[in-house]
C-alpha cells in the first residue's frame, strides 16, 4: 500500500479552487489527479465509468450538491472512498455527510495542513475527520445528542432544508435532485414543522444561526 499511487478525483464548483488544491496534491509522489469536476452530476456521471481511489468533493455546489452526489456513488459502489472538502464546520453537516457515506470530512480552512494526510488516510481504508471538528462533534453528541433542532432532520431533509437556505426554489430544488414538485413541497412541511418555523423566511435565519449558510 505504501507504494500504491492514488487516483484521485477532485470536485469544487470553483476552478481556482481546484487549481490551488490540485497543486497541493500532487505535491506528494503518492497521489496523482486523475479528473477535475464541478459538480455533483458530473461526478456521479464519471463513477459510471471509472473508479478512482479517493473523490474529494465539496459539499455546496449547483445543481445536487455534494450531499446527494455521496449518496448516489456509494448506492452504485460502496467501496469507493469519499472525502468532503467544505467551508461547512457545523456538526449538522459532519453527520449528515457521513450518514451518507462519506469516508472523511476536512474543513477548507484547514486543508494547507491536513488534506494530505487525510487523503492518503481515506485511501488506505481509515475514516478521518478534521481534528478541529472531532472535540465539536464529541461535545455536540455529549451535550445534545445530534446538533440540537437541525439533529432531528433526516439525511434528505437536512439536504433540501440547505437548498432552500440557499435560495433555491421548490421547482429549482426538485429538479437538482430528481423530485417531483410535490414531494418537495411535502419535505417543506416537514422541515417546517420540525424546526418549529412558519416561513422560508424563517429556515433560512435558522440556517445562518446554525452556520448553514454565511451572510
Amino acid at each position: 500500500m505504501n507504494n500504491q499511487v492514488l487516483e484521485v478525483v477532485l470536485v469544487d464548483d470553483h476552478a481556482v479552487v481546484r487549481m490551488g488544491f490540485k497543486l497541493l496534491l500532487q505535491s506528494s509522489p503518492r497521489l496523482k489527479v486523475v479528473a477535475e469536476l464541478d459538480s455533483g452530476e458530473a461526478v456521479n456521471q464519471f463513477c459510471n465509468t471509472h473508479s478512482p481511489d479517493v473523490i474529494i468533493m465539496d459539499m455546496s455546489m449547483p445543481g445536487m450538491g455534494g450531499l446527494e452526489a455521496i449518496r448516489r456513488i456509494k448506492a452504485k459502489n460502496p467501496a469507493l472512498k469519499i472525502l468532503v472538502f467544505t467551508m461547512h464546520d457545523g456538526i449538522a453537516f459532519v453527520e449528515q455527510a457521513m450518514e451518507a457515506g462519506a469516508n472523511g470530512y476536512v474543513v477548507k480552512n484547514n486543508a494547507a495542513k491536513v488534506l494530505l494526510e487525510a487523503v492518503l488516510a481515506v485511501g488506505a481504508g481509515k475514516t478521518w475527520l478534521d481534528p478541529a471538528l472531532s472535540a465539536q462533534l464529541a461535545n455536540g453528541r455529549k451535550q445534545e445528542g445530534r446538533q440540537g433542532v437541525l439533529g432531528t432532520l433526516s439525511r434528505r431533509e437536512f439536504q433540501i432544508f440547505c437548498k432552500y437556505a440557499e435560495g433555491r426554489s421548490t421547482q429549482e430544488i426538485a429538479q437538482d435532485l430528481s423530485l417531483s414538485i410535490k414531494t418537495v413541497s411535502n419535505y417543506q412541511t416537514q422541515i417546517k414543522e420540525k424546526l418549529g418555523v412558519h416561513t422560508t423566511a424563517d429556515l433560512v435565519k435558522l440556517a445562518i444561526s446554525h452556520g448553514v449558510i454565511s451572510v
